[in-house]
């Protein structure tokens, strides 16, 4: 049984075949009909509120020919203490896979273990797996336009800049998946906020060196950067703490000056929703250099790849 929690559970050469067929997919959107899940049906169980990650895999299932089933994670009984084994193995006897975006990852790794259904991690609180594929896959786009097959090929060498919060789950996805796909992290926040323990202990478990770079310093960062990336500064569950935040982390605001630092060829994303004067300037933004609706779309095209990859190794 196959489960997508992490970007280490696919291969390099899996990385490469999604990818493929995420361009095939995106191109033959609406003129073909695709069935890899044809007479399935998947569960979107959701922990925590979502609006592309939402959409994008309930669209996802339903062009891939299944039906998705959504499951307010509220009006289930796991939430007045059913096990999550045994919600896991119930389930499992209805769906032929699930979705899941929740707070701690090991609720995921249990229903993974428990259950006989692939598992998706559609975001917890370590990783974001889903986002950084399509991330990549964005990039990859522009890096080797035309070329699916040599879309993972062409990400290698590249520097991508990470800003902010480098201790959140999408910091954390790219120097995961960094690592495994040979590109240069470089993160730069406050001290404090850099990459944790559990990280780096994953990067050790995956058997992967620690290829990333943290410092303090936002244009040492940025310098020579192929993308500049940041993400929200507040994230869901960390209210309390917004205005040592928005404090602490002003010095590595995403803004026209610190995108002059990186090549100028270089593109802006953010995994949204954004905060304009936040985490990054409306002038960025709403730049030439910003690509993130193509990011947001790309949600769709590599999430249904996944799928239709975890299905045909059901086993």
């Amino acid at each position: 049984m196959r489960h997508f929690l992490k970007e280490t559970d696919l291969t390099a050469a899996e990385t490469a075949q999604v990818f493929a067929v995420a361009a095939v997919l995106k191109a033959g959107r609406g003129k073909s009909d695709a069935a890899a899940l044809a007479r399935q049906s998947w569960g979107l169980m959701f922990f925590k509120k979502s609006t592309r990650t939402r959409v994008s895999f309930q669209v996802g299932v339903h062009e891939l020919g299944g039906l998705p089933v959504m499951l307010n994670a509220d009006d289930l009984q796991i939430s007045r203490g059913e096990t999550v084994a045994d919600t896991a193995r119930v389930l499992s006897r209805y769906l032929h896979g699930m979705v899941i975006r929740c707070h701690e990852h090991s609720l995921l790794e249990e229903f993974a273990r428990c259950g006989s259904m692939p598992i998706v991690n559609a975001l917890s609180d370590f990783l974001h797996p889903c986002q950084f594929m399509t991330d990549m896959f964005t990039l990859a786009e522009r890096f080797a336009p035309g070329q699916p097959a040599k879309y993972a090929a062409s990400l290698k060498g590249k520097k991508i800049a990470f800003l902010g919060d480098t201790a959140c789950n999408m910091a954390n996805s790219f120097v995961l998946g960094g690592a495994a796909l040979g590109v240069e992290i470089a993160l730069a926040g406050p001290a404090g906020y850099e990459p944790g323990a559990e990280i780096r202990a994953q990067l050790k478990k995956d058997g992967l060196p620690e290829t990333f770079t943290f410092s303090t310093d936002p244009a040492a960062a940025v310098k020579g950067a192929d993308m500049v990336y940041t993400d929200v500064w507040v994230s869901m569950g960390m209210e309390a703490e917004k205005a040592e935040r928005l404090r602490t982390m002003q010095p590595y605001q995403v803004n026209a000056k610190l995108m002059a630092l990186a090549k100028p060829s270089a593109y802006f994303m953010h995994c949204l929703p954004a905060h304009p004067g936040e985490e990054v300037s409306a002038e960025v933004l709403e730049s030439k250099q910003s690509i993130i609706f193509d990011q947001a779309e790309n949600r769709l095209h590599v999430q249904k790849a996944i799928l239709a990859h975890l299905a045909a190794h059901r086993g």
